[in-house]
C-alpha cells in the first residue's frame, strides 16, 4: 500500500477495474480510501471503492485483510448514514464468510463488531451482528454461548417488536435447541416464528428456511407424511430462487417417502422435471439407500452407507433416521433366519445375513432384553438358542377377574347396608 492517496473519482475507479494484477487493483483502492477528501462526492466514491475492495479481498481469499479493512473504515463510517453503515459492515462480514474455513475469524469479527456498535450505540446493526454470531456459534458447536447471547437478544428485539429479526432470531432458537435435542422448545420457538411472520411479508428465502426446519421437527416425530409436505414447500421456494439449500430440501422430502416404505416412489421423484436438476452424489445416496430398502438387503444398506458417507452419515438427520431405519431392518432380517431354529451357531446366522459375527451377536443380545423373542445366548459353545413362547396360562387373569367382581359386590352391599341402617 503506498503512502500517497489518489483522488477520489470515477477515473481513480475505472483504473482499478483497468489493473493487471488483482494485488495492483487492491492497491489502488487502498489509496483511494486514503483520501482525507469528506465531500459528497468523494464520499460516494468510496463507498464504491470499499465494495470493490472487498470482492478482490474476497477473490483473493484474504480473510485477515478484510477484518483489519473493517477496522480501518471505522473513521469513515462517522461521515455516512447508519443505514450505509450497517449495509457495508454486513457486507464485509458476508464476504469473510464466503471464504472457506474462516469459521474461528468470523466469531472473533463479530465479537469486535458487536463491542464497535456498543460503544457507538448502533442498536440496529449490533442486533444484526449478534444474530449472525449466534448462527456462527452454532454452527461451531459452541451452544451455552449462542443460548445465552439469543436469550437476551430475543428480549431485546421483542420490546422494539422488529417482526423480521424475530422471525430470524426465532428460526435460529429453534435449530439450536433442536441440536440440543430439546424438542418441545425446538417447536415452540418455531411457532413463535411463525406467528411473527405471519404479521409480516417474509422473503421466499426465509420462508424456506421456516419450512425446512417445520419438516425437520415433524420427521423428528415420526410424522414423516406431513415433514414430506414442509420439504416440498421448502423445495418450491428454493427451487425458484436457485438456492443450493433446494438439494437438502429434495434429500429430505426422499428420505420421508423412505421412511414411509414408499421407496419405489424414489426413482420416480429423481426422474422428474424438478429432481434431475439436481441430480449428484445427495440425490445418488437417497437412491441407494431406496433400492437396500425395496429389496430388504442389509449387505445393499451398510454398501451405500460405506459409499455415501459424506451425505448419509455425517448428515446428522438423514443419520438418525437412516439408523433406526436400520435397526429395523436388521431386527426383521435376525427374526426371519431364526425363526426355523431352536438352537442355531450365531456363526451361521452372521453367514447367511452377511455381516461380521460380533455385529450380530450384539444385536441378538439386545433384541432379547427388548423381548423381541424369548432365548438365550450360550456364548461358551457360540450358539443362540430360542425358546418356544410361553404359554399363559387363562386360569390367572379370570382369577383375578373374579376377585375384582367379589370386591364391586361387597362395595354395592355395604352401601346398601348403610342406607337400611340409617
Amino acid at each position: 500500500m503506498s503512502s500517497s492517496y489518489l483522488p477520489a473519482t470515477t477515473d481513480s475507479i475505472a483504473q482499478a477495474l483497468e489493473a493487471k494484477t488483482p494485488s495492483e487493483a487492491i492497491s489502488i483502492l487502498y489509496r483511494v480510501l486514503e483520501n482525507p477528501s469528506s465531500a459528497p462526492d468523494a464520499v460516494r466514491i468510496k463507498e464504491q471503492a470499499i465494495t470493490n475492495l472487498s470482492d478482490l479481498l474476497r477473490q483473493e481469499n484474504r480473510a485477515e485483510e478484510l477484518r483489519s479493512l473493517l477496522t480501518q473504515l471505522r473513521p469513515f463510517f462517522a461521515l455516512i448514514p447508519k443505514a450505509k453503515t450497517a449495509k457495508i459492515v454486513r457486507g464485509i462480514i458476508d464476504d469473510v464468510a464466503k471464504i472457506q474455513g474462516t469459521s474461528d475469524l468470523q466469531i472473533a469479527l463479530c465479537k469486535e463488531v458487536v463491542q464497535w456498535t456498543r460503544a457507538e450505540k448502533r442498536t440496529f446493526l449490533r442486533q444484526r451482528v449478534e444474530a449472525k454470531l449466534a448462527a456462527l456459534l452454532m454452527e461451531n458447536k459452541e451452544y451455552p454461548e449462542a443460548l445465552n447471547l439469543l436469550s437476551g437478544l430475543i428480549k431485546e428485539v421483542r420490546r422494539l417488536d422488529d417482526k423480521l429479526l424475530l422471525v430470524d432470531i426465532d428460526l435460529l432458537e429453534s435449530k439450536l435447541h433442536f441440536s440440543l435435542r430439546n424438542l418441545p422448545k425446538a417447536k415452540a420457538s418455531l411457532t413463535a416464528a411463525r406467528t411473527a411472520a405471519n404479521a409480516i411479508y417474509v422473503p421466499p428465502a426465509q420462508q424456506g428456511n421456516i419450512d425446512l426446519q417445520s419438516g425437520i421437527l415433524h420427521a423428528e416425530e415420526k410424522d414423516y407424511k406431513t415433514a414430506y409436505s414442509y420439504f416440498f414447500e421448502a423445495f418450491e421456494a428454493f427451487n425458484a430462487l436457485e438456492d443450493p439449500r433446494a438439494v437438502f430440501s429434495l434429500k429430505y422430502m426422499l428420505l420421508c417417502k423412505i421412511m414411509v416404505s414408499q421407496a419405489d416412489d424414489v426413482a420416480g421423484i429423481i426422474s422428474s422435471k424438478a429432481g434431475l436438476q439436481y441430480v449428484g452424489p445427495e440425490l445418488d445416496a437417497m437412491k441407494a439407500v431406496a433400492d437396500a430398502h425395496s429389496k430388504r438387503s442389509l449387505k445393499l444398506f451398510e454398501i451405500a452407507l460405506r459409499d455415501f458417507k459424506a451425505q448419509l452419515e455425517e448428515d446428522p438427520i438423514v443419520h438418525r433416521h437412516l439408523s433406526s431405519l436400520y435397526d429395523t431392518l436388521l431386527e426383521q432380517n435376525l427374526c426371519r433366519l431364526i425363526e426355523p431354529f431352536s438352537r442355531v451357531e450365531i456363526t451361521h446366522i452372521a453367514e447367511l445375513i452377511e455381516l461380521p459375527v460380533d455385529h450380530v451377536e450384539k444385536k441378538l443380545s439386545q433384541m432379547i432384553l427388548d423381548k423381541k423373542f424369548a432365548g438365550t445366548l450360550d456364548q461358551g459353545a457360540g450358539c443362540l438358542v430360542i425358546f418356544d413362547d410361553p404359554k399363559i396360562d387363562a386360569i390367572y387373569p379370570a382369577t383375578l377377574e373374579t376377585i375384582s367382581n367379589i370386591g364391586k359386590v361387597v362395595d354395592s352391599l355395604y352401601v346398601r347396608s348403610a342406607k337400611i341402617m340409617a
